[in-house]
């Protein structure tokens, strides 16, 4: 998610959870090719974050090439290439993002330059369609000409339509209706791929009840920045089966100070700021006792704090001990039956009689 899941925000994850997944957020392959001498600032991170996808976007197939390059040296666990993005910025004036998905030989092509130029597994991020371009016949064409022209095996299904029509990215999260039957669908039509499910997943009971459904994965996204200690924090041992850190929420703070003081600064002044660092941390006691105080005073600590340590001793007067010293405890909340009589809706199996219609 762009200026959302950047090195600090993935950094306070992985103390959260050891075993999650964690995504790039998405980065111009222009940006990786023009940034090429201060590469640090854009691709570094710490070894612990493993498993970590970079996720890359753009429309220039040279520049794709170039940039995958470049990332090679950081040791990604896989590339992802995002073609679901309904930013006006990136679909609009950019010309990727979500409106790939009306170039799918395109796409084909960018992901084939992909693949020759690293030795990491490679998957596509996508919507279930644009604009129009929304029947379930029209997603598998996408699909089946992706797979076919390239070596992509692995799609993210963003379970709803982007539409390009100027409505705000927040929109494009809410209007367009979620259509999961098209998700598991695809499973159905396509048995030889993987698919990952994203789009309206808040929390690991929702994450338990698409893979009971039969999901090959599942992408949570907002609700893992927005409530972090609940949504990752359940995830080891409900989802993984591994055991909890144990780690309360003052100890994941000391080990976060200790990481940000180390980086302040260190591209240059400001380059990053202590909001910048900080960021992700004020979702962090969402629900809480505390938690409006704190951000508050967290609003007044940003006009003079200077370091991490400041910063604490400033803002987390405002949090009970009893909160700061608490493990992640009780059960997770969620909707069991997200995905209850999602098989009575799959539409009909795919056909490829439609295929020009992305042409």
């Amino acid at each position: 998610m762009m200026e959302w899941t950047d090195n600090h925000y993935r950094t306070l994850a992985r103390l959260i959870s050891k075993h999650a997944w964690l995504y790039t957020e998405m980065l111009a392959a222009e940006t990786i090719v023009y940034q090429k001498g201060n590469l640090d600032r854009f691709l570094a991170y710490s070894p612990e974050q493993h498993p970590i996808v970079l996720q890359i976007g753009g429309s220039n197939l040279e520049n794709l090439a170039k940039a995958t390059e470049l990332a090679n040296a950081y040791h990604y666990d896989e590339i992802n290439f995002n073609c679901g993005c309904p930013s006006p910025k990136v679909a609009g004036h950019g010309c990727f993002g979500v409106r790939l998905m009306l170039d799918p030989k395109f796409v084909g092509e960018a992901m084939s330059v992909i693949a020759a130029n690293t030795n990491v597994p490679i998957s596509v991020k996508c919507r279930i369609g644009v604009d129009d371009h929304d029947s379930y016949n029209e997603l598998c064409d996408f699909i089946y000409k992706v797979s076919s022209l390239s070596p992509t095996r692995h799609f993210i299904i963003h379970s709803r339509k982007a539409l390009l029509n100027g409505i705000s990215p927040a929109d494009n999260r809410r209007i367009p209706p979620l259509k999961y039957e098209y998700y598991y669908a695809l499973l159905r039509d396509f048995p030889d791929l993987k698919f990952t499910v994203n789009g309206g997943i808040n929390s690991v009971v929702e994450v338990n009840a698409a893979l009971r459904e039969g999901a090959h994965g599942v992408m949570v996204g907002r609700a893992a920045y927005q409530n972090p200690w609940q949504t990752l924090g359940h995830v080891d041992t409900a989802i993984y089966g591994a055991p909890s850190s144990g780690l309360t929420r003052r100890e994941i703070l000391q080990r976060y100070q200790e990481y940000g003081d180390s980086v302040l600064g260190i591209y240059g002044k400001d380059r990053p700021n202590l909001r910048h660092v900080a960021k992700p941390l004020l979702n962090f006691f969402h629900s809480e006792p505390g938690n409006a105080l704190w951000k508050r005073k967290a609003d007044s600590a940003f006009l003079h704090c200077t370091t991490m340590k400041s910063f604490f001793e400033e803002t987390l007067v405002a949090i009970p001990d009893s909160v700061l010293d608490s493990t992640i405890t009780g059960e997770p909340s969620g909707r069991e039956d997200l995905f209850a009589n999602v098989r009575d809706l799959l539409p009909s199996p795919y056909t490829r009689e439609q295929e020009a219609l992305y042409a």
